[in-house]
C-alpha cells in the first residue's frame, strides 16, 4: 500500500510538471489586442500619454524638434513614418522612449492600424 502511494504521488508530480498555462489557450480572446476601429482619441492619444511621449515631445522646445502635442502634429509624425519607426524600434529611427522600454505590442499595433487607415482625426 505504501509503495502504491509513493508511485501515485510520483506520477501526480510528473503530470503536474507537464502542465502549461498559456493564457491565450485557457481564456481565448481575453488577452487579444483588438486593432479594429483604432482611433486617435481612444487608441493613439492614450498610448502616447501613458507612455510618457508628451513629456518630451510637447511644449515650445520639443525633443528632437518633434511635437506630439495635438492631432495635427501626431498625424504629421504618423504619415512621414517617424512615429511608427520610433515606437517600433525600426532601423534608421531613434528608438522611443530613448533609453526606455518599448511600448506594448498591442499599443504599437493599434497605432499602426490607425496609421494604415490614413491617420484620421477620430
Amino acid at each position: 500500500m505504501k509503495r502504491a502511494l509513493i508511485i501515485l504521488l510520483a506520477l501526480s508530480g510528473t503530470l503536474a510538471s507537464c502542465y502549461y498555462d498559456i493564457e491565450e489557450d485557457i481564456y481565448p480572446g481575453n488577452g487579444a489586442c483588438d486593432t479594429n476601429g483604432a482611433t486617435y482619441s481612444s487608441s493613439v492619444l492614450p498610448a502616447l500619454q501613458s507612455n510618457g511621449c508628451l513629456g518630451c515631445h510637447s511644449g515650445s522646445t520639443p525633443s528632437g524638434n518633434i511635437s506630439l502635442e495635438g492631432y495635427n502634429n501626431v498625424r504629421t509624425a504618423a504619415l512621414n513614418g517617424t512615429l511608427y519607426g520610433a515606437i517600433s524600434f525600426s532601423p534608421g529611427y531613434p528608438p522611443m522612449p530613448q533609453g526606455g522600454n518599448k511600448m506594448s505590442a498591442c499599443n504599437i499595433n493599434r497605432i499602426k492600424a490607425w496609421i494604415d487607415a490614413g491617420a484620421p482625426n477620430n
